[in-house]
């Protein structure tokens, strides 16, 4: 939160325990609190409970958008599936998230679902094998069967069709989750990126967008005129008052009762859009202006018509590895999952960058990227074991908003962890969030997913768009990418090579505009000729560690949590593990002293030539 006086630090947040030198400190930095800052508590709680609540549209987004192609109905029981998938991707979210920021890169990152794994997902989930079956029958006991035969003969119920689809995807997410694991255990992450330079990455990211086109409509057929006035709303807030300020009353025991001055329309554009919207659908619905059959298309619009599921859902649900049954694992599920995972793996290393950037933080060394990744591998692992049916990834929203509150505390990211976890074991919030009305939804992907065309094409900055070479390469690969699936879909192209898991895979490979846009890209963007200028590469802008006491400060902000006596001569050939010839150089006295008397705005530094770079980026003693 920012004050309207910013010479007043006090203003810029409720904290009344703030000190001189944190004041002299915000007074020359942007931040307020650092990475290795501490808020008092209750700030603590308030900062993270804004991430918790800043990423819900993506964590519940990906899940109810897979929810149609796994055949579960927009039912009541179909929405008490939805609603036990949402508390699962919470608590897998919490529990990454914090793992990350204590394990992993330790920025302040939140982890969750990520839009990558939607496409290979819906892919895999077209497979004819994977199409939904018609009813066969309904027993005396208001069971539904369906035309889909289990082992034992009998015919499936409706959570024996969603269960078995959602563990082909946790299959295949398990086996890209240990590839993601190795990239980053070996250090093979540079070695990857180094192939997928600002054209590969632009246009991957770009066609996850704008495969994302047929998500929407389904949402806001049920009412248009919701849908676009969300749209709007959303578009109101994040871009035309996102720099309007609102005062709030706050308390502090130096100034008592104060104004403060807010943004809430740039932290919480996706929310104040999701209540408005559920607002005007309870309007209308009172007025009487939506349908109470079930069997019209408006019913679904109206704000009451999902409220069953809330009403009946328990008030706990503890997801647990396991929860839908054992994974299945087919190679198709595992090739179109790997493609993902290293989508989502060029994406997370630009959002490792810009957090250290946005925190006022040194720059990445490399073992904290590793480790990073390494770390989300896991998470992704997690994921596909409890079933949350797509992987997790770093969440670029929640970057933006320490730009906003200017708190880029590690602690703060870990307690946001905790509430979301604690937030998905209680399923009556899950069913709650299910209950929104769909045209909300509509509203908010159309706005949404054309942000993520648009981050896509921001990778473009430092390419030469004069270049005929360039132009080539962006505009074959976004048309191949867009094209081979659309001729997969209407059966213009067939494989038949009379393996048919081979078919499968080839399909699955073929139907994801992200695998096949990203191989174009990627091959002619390293066959070509071309100058590394002319690419865009080694232009990102980023600084490097050049004055010892930054190199201590570093080491401080990215080093794993453990004793110094656990980082041994054996480190150096651990890709994720920092390595010093002499760990007892730099105890905690002497990394706090540097940390005071440095930061990146030029405040006067203490030099100690007792630090020293090596050639892999690795801090060492020179004692």
């Amino acid at each position: 939160m920012e004050s309207a006086d910013d010479s007043k630090p006090d203003s810029a947040s409720p904290a009344s325990d703030v000190d001189e030198k944190k004041v002299e400190n915000v007074k020359k930095s942007e931040i307020i609190y650092g990475i290795n800052d501490n808020p008092p508590w209750y700030l603590c709680i308030v900062f993270a409970f804004q991430h918790a609540f800043l990423s819900l549209g993506g964590s519940i987004g990906a899940p109810l958008i897979i929810a149609s192609f796994l055949c579960i109905p927009n039912d009541d029981r179909g929405n008490e599936a939805k609603s036990y998938l949402v508390g699962s991707v919470l608590v897998v979210n919490g529990i990454c998230s914090f793992l990350q920021a204590t394990f992993g890169t330790r920025l302040p990152i939140y982890q969750g679902s990520s839009f990558a794994f939607i496409i290979p997902a819906i892919s895999i989930l077209n497979l004819p094998h994977n199409k939904c079956p018609a009813v066969h029958s309904v027993t005396d006991n208001n069971v539904t069967l369906y035309n889909e035969i289990l082992p034992d003969g009998s015919f499936a119920t409706l959570d024996d069709v969603w269960m078995r689809r959602l563990r082909e995807l946790q299959g295949g997410l398990a086996i890209a989750s240990v590839f993601e694991i190795f990239l980053g255990a070996t250090g093979l992450v540079g070695l990857l990126t180094r192939f997928f330079g600002p054209l590969t990455i632009t246009t991957t990211i770009s066609l996850i967008g704008i495969s994302l086109v047929e998500a929407a409509p389904p949402h806001a057929k049920y009412h248009w005129g919701v849908a676009f006035f969300t749209a709007f709303i959303l578009i109101l807030c994040s871009q035309f008052l996102k720099n309007c300020k609102v005062p709030f009353i706050g308390y502090s025991k130096s100034r008592k009762f104060h104004m403060i001055w807010t943004q809430p329309f740039m932290c919480f554009p996706v929310l104040i859009a999701l209540f408005l919207g559920w607002f005007l659908c309870w309007i209308l619905t009172v007025a009487g202006a939506l349908s109470d059959n079930p069997d019209d298309l408006s019913y679904f619009a109206r704000s009451d018509s999902k409220w069953a599921t809330f009403t009946s859902s328990p008030w706990f649900r503890f997801p647990y590895p396991g929860q839908w049954g054992m994974p299945i694992v087919t190679i198709s599920a595992v090739v179109g999952m790997i493609t993902a995972v290293i989508a989502s793996v060029v994406e997370s290393i630009g959002d490792y960058n810009a957090c250290a950037t946005m925190c006022d933080a040194p720059p990445l060394p490399k073992h904290a990227v590793n480790r990073g990744i390494m770390m989300e591998g896991f998470g992704c692992l997690l994921a596909a074991v409890v079933g949350t049916s797509t992987g997790t990834t770093s969440y670029s929203e929640n970057i933006a908003a320490i730009g906003i509150t200017r708190v880029g505390s590690r602690r703060v990211m870990q307690v946001a962890g905790i509430l979301t976890m604690v937030i998905g074991f209680i399923s009556k919030i899950g069913a709650f969030l299910v209950s929104i009305p769909e045209p909300v939804f509509g509203g908010i992907f159309m706005v949404v997913f054309g942000m993520v065309i648009a981050i896509g094409l921001t990778n473009l900055q430092y390419v030469d768009l004069t270049s005929n070479r360039n132009i080539f390469v962006i505009g074959f690969s976004f048309y191949m990418g867009l094209m081979i699936p659309y001729c997969m879909k209407n059966d213009y192209i067939v494989i038949n090579t009379g393996n048919y898991n081979l078919d499968q895979t080839i399909s699955v490979i073929l139907e994801s505009s992200l695998t096949v846009g990203a191989f174009v890209a990627a091959f002619f963007d390293n066959a070509l000729p071309g100058t590394d200028e002319e690419r865009g590469l080694g232009k990102s802008g980023g600084r490097k560690v050049t004055s010892p006491a930054e190199k201590a400060l570093q080491r401080k902000c990215y080093d794993p949590p453990m004793l110094q006596c656990c980082i041994s001569r054996c480190c150096m050939y651990i890709p994720f593990m920092p390595y010093y010839s002499n760990p007892n150089i730099s105890d905690d006295d002497d990394i706090n002293e540097v940390h005071e008397t440095t930061n990146s705005n030029g405040k006067k530094s203490q030099d100690n030539e007792a630090y020293v770079e090596d050639g892999n980026g690795h801090v060492q003693s020179n004692v």
